[in-house]
């Protein structure tokens, strides 16, 4: 089969087009025929190896995933002599988390981490749900937001923020999104109520309060998100957008402090991981076949283009998802 590999870290250019022997579903995996793949801040870490500590999880010297890429859709191809609730040709998706795997043909997945995906979607479109909408699940689950709470979404043009902006929205929040000028349509499009453009804004100066504030980015002080809350509101951290590389502990600095500094203070400071499962991929395909949940797909390009599609992602001009088609 044909499949991107990776044996070092490095640019995009350290990843090549391959020939590889295709995987051998295991008694509790599927093997899934991939028809789209998404691209994740967490491919150009893993690409990169970058901050330095994570290579602790990586891999030291090379990655462990030799088979890049998390998020995939397809149609399953076999199953484990254990597997019950799924059959040859069911439409699925679903995220392999560290493993990796997703771009290429075809990847041998635990039957826990992959479900029916949503009738109503492209494959496409279904895989950029998984780790994005799991972690927009997660955060405003852990907010947790209510209807009529004010929520603020730093990074509101990304692949979380556009899923997270539509499920607050759904809950009755009333969403207050940060954004460049050029997202503005697009999160308002969305459900977003007020947005701000940090090209002219500092969202931490307003006089509003929120009684969740969801960043995404990075890019503020904890006293300065802590700022914009209500007196009893809450802090979710997940991921650092702005990071550029080439430090030790990189955006991960910033969770950390927030770990340290909650038992400290009134506010519910929560750090996010997201946890890849079927419970929340189905949770988000009902999302979805409602017509509570759309992605928003920025471009895509097809497998011997993922080097290409990492170099734009990497690039900080994407809105919303980057796929692959395979």
């Amino acid at each position: 089969m044909k499949a991107i590999i990776q044996d070092r870290y490095g640019p995009p250019e350290a990843l090549t087009l391959a020939d590889v022997d295709p995987p051998v579903p295991a008694a509790d995996d599927v093997l899934v025929r991939v028809e789209a793949a998404a691209l994740n801040a967490y491919d150009w870490h893993a690409m990169r190896g970058d901050p330095r500590m994570a290579r602790l999880a990586m891999g030291r010297s090379r990655p462990r995933a030799r088979i890049p890429g998390r998020d995939f859709a397809g149609r399953v191809e076999a199953v484990g002599n254990r597997v019950r609730q799924l059959r040859p040709g069911d439409a699925v998706f679903g995220d392999l988390g560290a493993a990796g795997g997703a771009f290429a043909e075809y990847v041998r997945v635990p039957a826990s981490l992959v479900a029916a995906r949503p009738a109503n979607l492209t494959p496409q479109q279904a895989a950029a749900l998984p780790l994005a909408g799991v972690t927009a699940l997660m955060g405003l689950g852990a907010g947790p937001v209510r209807p009529g709470d004010r929520l603020l979404i730093n990074g509101a043009s990304g692949g979380v923020g556009t899923l997270a902006i539509q499920l607050a929205t759904a809950l009755g929040a009333t969403v207050t999104a940060v954004c460049s000028t050029r997202n503005v349509d697009l999160v308002r499009s969305l459900g977003a109520a007020h947005v701000v453009d940090y090209t002219r804004d500092d969202f931490t100066r307003d006089s509003r309060r929120h009684d969740v504030v969801f960043d995404l980015v990075g890019n503020r002080s904890l006293t300065a998100l802590r700022r914009v809350l209500t007196p009893t509101g809450a802090l979710l951290l997940s991921g650092g957008g702005v990071y550029r590389g080439g430090s030790l502990i990189g955006p991960v600095g910033l969770l950390a402090r927030g770990r340290l500094l909650a038992p400290l203070v009134r506010h519910r400071i929560v750090v996010l991981t997201a946890v890849p499962g079927r419970q929340h991929l189905d949770a988000l395909r009902v999302h979805a076949e409602n017509g509570r949940l759309t992605p928003v797909i920025d471009r895509a390009y097809p497998l011997h283009e993922v080097p290409r599609a990492l170099r734009y992602l990497e690039g900080e001009h994407a809105r919303a998802k980057v796929v692959i088609t395979v």
